[in-house]
């Protein structure tokens, strides 16, 4: 385990760990590894926190209406854009959200995921998301998200008829399957996750590795032929790092897109 960590994780765990397992003791948990009582999907995520929180400070104080910078247009985009990719597009689409009340939440959300993401593309670090409880967090946050305001639209009870279904003899049918469907986002919304970026991420790995042996190979006949094999290794990983960052901006419209779509069906007065 503490080989394939990364430098900054056990940085941490070299200066935090003994209080983070004494922590653990107290509250009656053992850790899974001892040796890295902070995982470092823990510290990734708390490295994306810190880089969030830092360039929303830097750039609340540069907004302005008149004379827009590049960082303030590219955080516009993310909002909303003309191809209607952007977090308050979904949004209205899909949730009728045009007063953007679910627009902090959602965003805060996809924008935590997009940098998570995109963290395995610079080598010192990796990305929290390739790790499960990552994106099972992130699910959970956005399942008692849109459960809470299908409560605080149709309070508890009329919520819970929205499960009944439009049929009142089929109601006893519908109930536990809507509910079984409901509780199945969970899952479909940590899976789809974790596996694009965990098999983004092994892709890599193991297309750097098969290539990188016959480059040895090549260097150990001949310095020539190892550069002209070398120039594969060299150049295919900037394929599957341009591959990863889209791979990470399309997840990160479909957990902007999803959760929409879920909002929008918890507060639908249709039924």
């Amino acid at each position: 385990m503490q080989e394939h960590a990364k430098w900054l994780t056990l940085f941490v765990n070299q200066h935090l760990g003994s209080a983070a397992i004494a922590l653990l003791h107290a509250l009656h948990i053992q850790p899974s590894h001892p040796d890295l009582p902070i995982p470092e999907h823990l510290v990734m995520s708390l490295v994306v926190f810190v880089i969030a929180a830092l360039g929303s400070l830097w750039l609340r104080p540069r907004l302005s209406v008149d004379n827009p910078g590049g960082a303030q247009q590219i955080a516009e985009l993310l909002i909303t854009n003309p191809v209607g990719f952007g977090i308050r597009d979904v949004l209205v689409e899909n949730a009728h959200d045009k007063k953007g009340k679910y627009i902090a939440m959602v965003g805060s959300v996809a924008v935590f995921i997009l940098l998570s993401n995109l963290m395995s593309v610079f080598p010192a670090f990796s990305a929290p998301t390739a790790s499960v409880p990552v994106p099972l967090g992130c699910a959970i946050v956005t399942f008692l998200y849109f459960n809470w305001q299908g409560i605080r639209h149709h309070n508890p009870v009329g919520y819970l008829k929205h499960f009944a279904g439009p049929v009142w003899w089929l109601a006893p049918l519908m109930f536990p399957v809507e509910i079984i469907s409901t509780s199945a986002r969970l899952l479909s919304l940590t899976v789809r996750l974790w596996a694009n970026i965990f098999a983004s991420d092994l892709l890599y790995v193991i297309f750097l590795g098969l290539l990188a042996g016959p480059a040895a190979w090549g260097w150990g006949k001949s310095p020539a032929l190892g550069v002209v094999i070398g120039i594969f290794p060299a150049l295919i990983p900037i394929a599957f790092i341009l591959l990863h960052i889209f791979v990470a901006i399309i997840q990160t419209y479909v957990f902007a897109l999803l959760p929409a779509i879920y909002i929008g069906i918890a507060t639908a007065d249709e039924h």
